[in-house]
């Protein structure tokens, strides 16, 4: 027999949509008591990372529309109508008291089968350009939760707020003070890693380096199986202290210890590097949906946080003097580290998460004297636990 009220985040797919949503997640669990359950595809990154944290994942087959022409379109069309039928029974099953897409492709057939049981629906887009999903259950959300202004824009009434990414925990502001000796600068490619900044940025440091003669500390990550002929990029370009990596368990402790971010441009890794607060040069994946990389990163440098530069512009040469320019200026990386961070919104998951209760028509768990909060201590289980939908 269930106890708690459940919540359904329903989506996945890449950790720009997971991790927000996991985060909502953990910061349900600290102030209520309600179980919470993911709604994803098999192929998705949340199949693989919510289960050994305790979370009961749903598993839809849906297949992406968008990309290989007509055919796929047919083909995911006739995929989400056939899961849109497992959704129903999903949602008769577990009754939900609302849900919350975070986009991907199954965000659409759980949230739509929810709406027509008039479960109360939640979109969170970490962009600043609603992705398909989210753009397409929009007019059926009682909330949106969203980090730009420009996206808030699109929604009327009082739907929006403008809460930010939801983060994990360590990801608050930090002060920022040039390093006394070698400049320290973080490289992140994402959880899979960017393959034109592991190719370029080597020789770009190495040319930097030697036409400024400015010393410099660099932590790599590569992503899986790239190590090797990363480090002996760097080794070739006379950099042999670069740290290179393909995962960075601490991501946090890293930014907060660098003087300059090298990074992609997905919603998270933006949110995080304003979320601390540091200087930053992004490089967005070209071929992201609806370029929203790209729009995420002229956002943040608008504000002054950052430099984008397209990746068809970034070539060796081109990164070379940006990194000599940026590395170069103290007081330019204080101002711009300063901008981020009044961007930064570390207390999203918390902010989202209170509403989202709200909305559900549930309550948080009483404050006990001390401080603390009594009840459940938020178990992210329930007895669906392992039951699969296909």
């Amino acid at each position: 027999m269930r106890v708690n009220p459940i919540i359904l985040v329903a989506g996945g797919g890449t950790g720009g949509h997971v991790f927000p949503g996991l985060a909502v997640a953990k910061a349900l669990a600290a102030i209520s008591d309600v179980d919470v359950v993911f709604a994803g595809t098999p192929r998705g990154l949340e199949s693989k990372v919510l289960p050994p944290q305790g979370y009961t994942v749903e598993l839809l087959d849906v297949e992406p529309m968008k990309g290989g022409g007509p055919a796929r379109a047919i083909r995911g069309a006739l995929v989400a109508a056939k899961a849109m039928r497992h959704a129903t029974g999903l949602m008769g099953r577990i009754r939900p008291a609302a849900i919350l897409s975070v986009g991907g492709y199954a965000a659409g057939p759980a949230a739509l089968a929810g709406v027509r049981m008039r479960i109360p629906l939640a979109i969170l887009e970490p962009n600043s350009v609603l992705g398909l999903a989210n753009r397409l259950l929009a007019p059926f959300a009682k909330r949106a939760y969203v980090a730009w202004d420009e996206t808030a824009r699109v929604f009327r009434g009082d739907k929006a707020r403008i809460y930010g990414v939801p983060l994990r925990p360590g990801f608050s502001p930090r002060a920022y003070g040039p390093s006394k000796g070698p400049k320290r600068v973080l490289v992140l490619g994402g959880s899979q890693g960017a393959t034109a900044l592991n190719e370029r940025l080597p020789v770009a440091f190495g040319r930097a380096k030697a036409k400024a003669h400015f010393d410099v500390h660099i932590v790599h990550q590569t992503g899986p199986e790239r190590v090797p002929d990363v480090r002996k990029a760097y080794d070739a370009a006379g950099l042999e202290g670069a740290v290179v990596v393909s995962f960075l368990e601490d991501v946090a402790h890293e930014m907060a210890r660098a003087d300059l971010i090298v990074a992609r441009a997905g919603a998270v890794t933006v949110a995080e590097i304003a979320a601390i607060g540091r200087a930053s040069l992004l490089v967005p994946f070209p071929h992201a949906a609806d370029d929203h990389q790209a729009k995420n990163a002229r956002a943040l440098a608008d504000l002054g946080g950052a430099v984008c530069l397209r990746q068809e512009a970034a070539d060796e040469g081109r990164l070379a003097v940006e990194l000599e320019l940026l590395l170069g200026d103290d007081d330019r990386r204080m101002r711009m580290a300063s901008a981020a961070r009044s961007h930064g919104r570390p207390h999203a998951a918390d902010d989202v998460a209170k509403d989202l209760l709200a909305l559900a028509g549930l309550t948080r768990r009483k404050a006990s004297p001390h401080g603390k909060t009594n009840g459940s201590n938020g178990s992210a289980t329930h007895k669906n636990a392992g039951k699969e939908v296909s």
